[in-house]
């Protein structure tokens, strides 16, 4: 039986070591929420299958780890790093090919296939309807601006405003608990933006 847990605990470690410190995002505790929430979607949607459960957990542990070496690219080299190591762990090929369609199914724009893609890409993205949206948005704003992805604070607000309103999630399980915050979100931030508007 494949002990997960390690795999967890060796990757975590070297994200901690290893990540930029302009990453306010895409960091340690982003993959620790992805793998918890991966876990609780799971759960939400009936899956208990041992096997599907731990690919799903080892493509959420690997899903950012490629933002050791690049920014874009980062899925692709996340594959890369899992098919290295996973083997030691006596992982078949069969399941990192598996696992590797998880990780490349949060590629932005997502547009997943079948159920355990939707899970990952909900759970990459849950945070978008909950409470602490503001301060993880605040972070990610940021790493947004250290690495010139938008130019100014007022751009990754516009950005931010077309995202979540374009942005649905898939899975019911969290279109019934996320959805409804995320529309209060989309709420607030329009009428922030009109405000600021309307004092110009």
């Amino acid at each position: 039986m494949v002990n997960v847990n390690i795999i967890e605990y060796q990757v975590l470690t070297r994200l901690k070591k290893e990540l930029s410190a302009e990453l306010t995002y895409h960091n340690v505790a982003h993959t620790i929420d992805v793998i918890r929430e991966c876990q609780a979607i799971a759960r939400a949607e009936g899956i208990t299958d041992e096997q599907t459960l731990t690919e799903l957990h080892i493509a959420a542990i690997y899903h950012d780890a490629g933002f050791l070496f690049v920014y874009n690219g980062h899925e692709e080299m996340g594959c890369e790093m899992a098919r290295e190591e996973l083997p030691a762990f006596g992982i078949g090929a069969h399941s990192i090919d598996n696992i590797c369609r998880l990780i490349m199914a949060t590629k932005m724009p997502q547009s997943p296939d079948g159920l355990l893609q939707k899970i990952i890409c909900d759970a990459d993205l849950d945070y978008l309807g909950r409470d602490d949206f503001f301060l993880i948005s605040s972070n990610l704003c940021k790493e947004v601006l250290a690495y010139k992805i938008a130019n100014n604070k007022k751009e990754w607000e516009e950005r931010q405003v077309h995202f979540l309103q374009s942005h649905t999630y898939f899975t019911q399980s969290s279109r019934q608990s996320r959805s409804p915050v995320q529309c209060a979100h989309i709420q607030k931030l329009v009428l922030d933006k009109n405000k600021k508007t309307d004092q110009v």
